[in-house]
């Protein structure tokens, strides 16, 4: 019995671990989506958002967030503060078996939970992508990846209040994508749009990207990485019944993702009269947002139905967005946010243990603290250092202005 037990111990964790870097495979993927959908000139500076806001979110989590999200009160609102993992398991804690006994070791679910800090942080980056200030934006991850994220994180993955409601959601529609697209709006309401993105007669121009390959490289890593992202998220796999569950979730991530693509396709045909790429991108991504708060229960039918709703949804969204005003460059907002709703609702739908006002309170209590938070800091960061670089800086790009450098200089006019 007890090597069985330190057996299961390993290969769970092996597991964990080895999701955990498809996950952490995911930063890949938004810095490639991301450096594709914004202009040449701004390529170097998103990339360097997207290396240092995943080492900020693997360090504030490490020295702040964790403890937060994990080390409190079941039930409660107000998390206790408290620093680094804590000790890990003993070998007589796994052995001794019952209900209580661990069954992963404790730094690899740190490391699962902290790549999942950093996606929620990547979704910020590529909505506010183009004309914000570099440091701004690195002091905003600090405040999101130690105490905005980690709190919600609390409220629901680590047995607070909304947890104790009856929330449901299995890998994060919610609690990370949603999140992530509640900070993002209201660091772009703070922002404004992108010069010339609208103009004063209510008319909308489209900006193109500056490299397609790129975006369509990045959907296919972030695609590859979700299996890790829901597939993990079942915690263990070294039982039947687990296995069996892992099996189900890869399926079921898998079918919605493609259906999301086809959806999204075939709206922008009749819509647009053309077959949009970035459209059929997001589509991908916002089916697998969609399939992501519930990807156990479903059949694989009807994951691929909810990840067409999901790829209906964010084609419309992005135009509603832009009718608003609310200039998102990658589509963030809609993809995550807007997607992230429908895929909480979708939950009740599949699984007879969650309801609809269970889901509602929790979304209404995530996206409440998570944007009014958020608002707060970015406002403080605009008084303080200000949050938008200049018109000028914003028309020769950030790229220089930010980083000194270019990502494509043969491109350059340059002096003889």
């Amino acid at each position: 019995m007890n090597e069985f037990a330190e057996l299961s111990y390993a290969l769970d964790t092996f597991y964990f671990l080895i999701c955990g870097v498809l996950v952490m495979w995911m930063a890949a993927g938004f810095s490639m989506l991301e450096a594709g959908l914004v202009r040449s000139k701004n390529t170097a500076e998103i990339l360097t958002k997207n290396i240092a806001l995943f080492s900020i979110a693997c360090t504030m989590y490490l020295l702040v967030g964790y403890y937060l999200m994990y080390s409190s009160a079941a039930g409660g609102f107000i998390p206790n503060l408290g620093f680094l993992i804590g000790a890990e398991n003993s070998v007589d804690a796994v052995t001794a078996g019952g209900d209580d006994a661990p069954y992963y070791s404790m730094r690899s679910d740190f490391f699962f939970q902290v790549v999942f800090v950093a996606t929620a942080m990547s979704i910020v980056s590529g909505a506010v992508a183009e004309r914000m200030k570099l440091w701004a934006f690195l002091a905003f991850a600090v405040v999101m990846t130690a105490v905005i994220y980690p709190v919600s994180g609390y409220w629901t993955w680590g047995g607070g209040w909304i947890s104790a409601i009856g929330f449901s959601d299995y890998a994060g529609s919610g609690i990370v994508h949603m999140a992530g697209a509640a900070a993002a709006l209201a660091g772009v309401l703070v922002l404004g749009p992108r010069k010339g993105k609208y103009g004063k007669d209510g008319s909308i121009r489209a900006i193109p990207g500056a490299n397609l390959p790129l975006a369509t490289l990045g959907t296919f890593i972030l695609w590859m990485g979700w299996f890790g992202f829901n597939g993990g998220s079942e915690l263990k796999m070294s039982d039947v019944g687990s296995a069996n569950a892992v099996a189900q979730v890869m399926v079921n991530t898998n079918a919605a993702a493609a259906g999301g693509v086809i959806a999204a396709l075939i709206l922008a045909k009749l819509w647009f009269r053309k077959a949009d790429l970035t459209m059929a991108l997001n589509g991908g991504l916002a089916g697998l947002v969609a399939i992501t708060a519930g990807p156990s229960a479903p059949s694989a039918f009807a994951a691929m139905l909810i990840g067409i709703v999901g790829g209906l949804l964010v084609v419309a969204s992005i135009v509603m967005l832009d009718k608003l005003k609310l200039d998102d460059p990658v589509g963030a907002i809609s993809v995550h946010g807007v997607v992230g709703i429908w895929g909480c609702l979708a939950v009740p739908l599949t699984n007879a243990d969650a309801t609809f006002g269970a889901q509602i309170i929790g979304m209404a209590g995530i996206f409440a603290w998570v944007f009014t938070a958020s608002l707060i800091v970015w406002l403080i960061l605009k008084a303080v250092m200000g949050v938008r670089v200049t018109e000028e800086e914003e028309y020769e790009g950030v790229d220089i202005a930010e980083c000194g450098m270019e990502a494509y200089p043969e491109f350059s006019a340059s002096s003889k």
